[in-house]
């Protein structure tokens, strides 16, 4: 229903006396609803000057808290009221849909499916053209590799975004497994663990651990699990920090 005068204005207007008593021709502006569907008067109030709306209980399934309105009005020095409008409007505790947003607001991490497409904005500030400065070594020294460069990379941004993602998430240093793990069991000092290159190589590597619950992701250095290459000994419960202790004999006094 679209407002003609402002709130202050409808504040400010005299409810007109011809337009409120006006009920019975409110409500037969409403004649093609099915009329369990529409409940009692609840109140008029005034729009303009001999402008009033009419609002009547909304009993529609699934409309809880909605009100049926219809604007009723007249021309100066006429008592014969004519209908203007007429919708159906929220309440203050109507049940209304969740805000409408955009897919690319909605759009998260592994949404994505077999067969699905993905459509990357050209303004993506994720990325940069490819023969722009990317900022990482690694990046440029391949960007031309064989003369075939690719069209857009990585910009620092993005790269920053990627990062602090992937620092946060399950692979981690402060994953379950990881907190779970001994603590100097790390994935930095893991045989298993195949650095990035380029900038992301001083935090992330991917874990080649066939054993591991990480095979074929990206961890962190500080990441960690049981599966670690420094596990020794034969029993499942053996640790880097249970490595055997030597001891110097030469500096063992012997007593009697």
């Amino acid at each position: 229903m679209t407002r003609a005068v402002s709130k202050a204005t409808a504040r400010a207007a005299k409810l007109d006396a011809t337009c409120a008593d006006a009920i019975g021709e409110a409500r037969s502006a409403l004649s093609e609803v099915d009329p369990d569907h529409v409940g009692e008067h609840l109140e008029a109030f005034a729009e303009g000057e001999r402008v009033v709306t009419h609002l009547f209980d909304c009993r529609l399934p699934g409309y809880r808290g909605w009100r049926w309105a219809v604007t009723v009005t007249r021309v100066p020095r006429s008592r014969h009221v004519t209908i203007s409008e007429a919708a159906l409007l929220p309440g203050p505790d109507a049940l209304l849909a969740p805000r409408w947003v955009p897919w690319q607001e909605r759009l998260r991490p592994g949404d994505l499916g077999v067969g699905d497409l993905l459509v990357t904005g050209a303004d993506d500030d994720r990325l940069v053209p490819g023969y722009q400065q990317s900022d990482d070594p690694a990046v440029e020294e391949t960007s031309w590799e064989l003369g075939l460069g690719r069209s857009r990379v990585m910009s620092r941004e993005g790269r920053a975004d990627t990062a602090q993602r992937w620092y946060e998430g399950d692979r981690g240093p402060d994953a379950p497994i990881s907190v779970a793990a001994p603590r100097t069991a790390r994935c930095g000092g893991c045989g298993f663990f195949l650095p990035l290159a380029g900038s992301m190589r001083q935090t992330f590597g991917v874990c080649a651990n066939m054993y591991a619950a990480d095979d074929g992701r990206v961890v962190t250095v500080d990441h960690g699990c049981g599966a670690h290459s420094e596990v020794l000994g034969g029993s499942g419960n053996s640790s880097v920090d249970e490595l055997p202790t030597v001891y110097d004999d030469s500096e063992v006094e012997e007593v009697d």
